[in-house]
């Protein structure tokens, strides 16, 4: 029975559910609880052919999940090596730009390559990892460790030369280096985790 039969077009129940509904599932942008309105974007990403393609398809999604499983472990791998040096724990002898710049352009080629299957990934499966805890923890550790990079290159490396050739950089840059640990560990862990209780 539609909304303009019998009692549809005055009962304020029915009114509602159907808004409800065209919200979550229409994605319509009906005014009402923020968190409505967002699970209504992930229902209609979910929705989409190109996500349900993904989804279902027995050879893309799987290559383009090991791509996201080996670009992450280049890139997070290169930082963590950095961040290391950073702290004062390894290659002491060598200044930190020197450490840096050989490692830079895979590093960099490796977060694109990351953030662009992991949008794919995210695309294909919006509904679950909406409904996944360890998404949205991952989602928090990518924004902090997005904010603490530029934290470090706005502020901390623009000072770079007068500390490069140090055994152990000044407290600052190993403040910024333990805390990329942290976060980046964080959402390898998170990453993990969501994948298991997908």
């Amino acid at each position: 029975m539609g909304l303009r039969g019998n009692r549809g077009d005055h009962d304020p129940v029915l009114l509602r559910n159907w808004k409800l509904t065209n919200t979550v599932v229409g994605f319509t942008g009906v005014q009402g609880d923020p968190l409505q309105s967002l699970l209504g974007i992930f229902h209609y990403i979910d929705a989409t052919q190109s996500s349900t393609s993904l989804r279902e398809s027995f050879y893309v999604f799987p290559v383009v999940e090991g791509i996201h499983v080996i670009s992450l472990a280049i890139s997070v791998g290169l930082v963590i090596w950095f961040d290391l040096r950073l702290v004062g724990l390894i290659l002491k002898d060598q200044p930190v730009s020197a450490v840096f710049r050989p490692i830079r352009p895979f590093m960099l080629t490796g977060f694109g390559i990351m953030f662009a299957t992991g949008i794919a990934l995210f695309w294909a499966l919006a509904l679950r990892c909406y409904a996944s805890p360890f998404f949205w923890i991952k989602m928090v550790f990518l924004l902090l460790a997005g904010i603490n990079i530029g934290i470090y290159h706005f502020t901390i490396d623009r000072r770079q030369t007068e500390w490069d050739s140090m055994t152990v950089p000044p407290t600052r840059a190993r403040i910024a280096g333990l805390v990329s640990l942290v976060l980046w560990i964080g959402v390898i862990a998170a990453g993990r985790l969501m994948a298991y209780f997908l």
